[in-house]
């Protein structure tokens, strides 16, 4: 069950919900052994396969390519870039502030025409409010900004 709590956008003066992890990540190693649980691949070769997945992703994005994984969903490379006004004053360098990787989850169309997304099939997801003051335990979110809540995928 994922959690959520009300959290003050202090730019815009608004609540909104926020989705909190709890707890620590749950690590390649036991992803592995679940995976080995429902498949005839062994533990050690799923944690092989899953140690170099980043490494060959990286190879195929640094490419110019978007990485699509069957069942989970599409990777890419985008850019956190600030404008010129002029193009003379255009230079690619100084205006990527950051290189991020979005995630785009796989849909799938169901027969009435609406589409459900892998990880997100908000039909089988059961939300628990947790107090306004819950800390986020997710080691990939940025404590240091405390206004605005960013996703680590881009």
């Amino acid at each position: 069950m994922p959690f959520w709590k009300k959290a003050y956008q202090k730019k815009q003066g608004v609540y909104y919900p926020q989705a909190i992890v709890q707890g620590k990540p749950v690590e390649t190693e036991t992803i592995a052994k679940d995976l080995s649980k429902i498949s005839t691949v062994s533990n050690s070769d799923v944690q092989a396969v899953l140690g170099d997945i980043a490494g060959v992703m990286h190879t195929r994005m640094a490419q110019g390519k978007s990485v699509h994984i069957k069942g989970l969903g599409y990777f890419r490379y985008t850019l956190d870039t600030v404008g010129v006004e002029d193009l003379e004053d255009f230079d690619f360098e100084k205006q990527v502030k950051a290189v991020r990787v979005e995630f785009i989850p796989e849909r799938t169309r169901l027969a009435n025409g609406t589409y459900t997304r892998a990880l997100v099939d908000s039909d089988q997801l059961e939300w628990i409010e947790l107090s306004p003051d819950t800390q986020d335990s997710d080691p990939a979110q940025d404590e240091d900004d405390e206004d605005v809540t960013e996703n680590p995928l881009g």
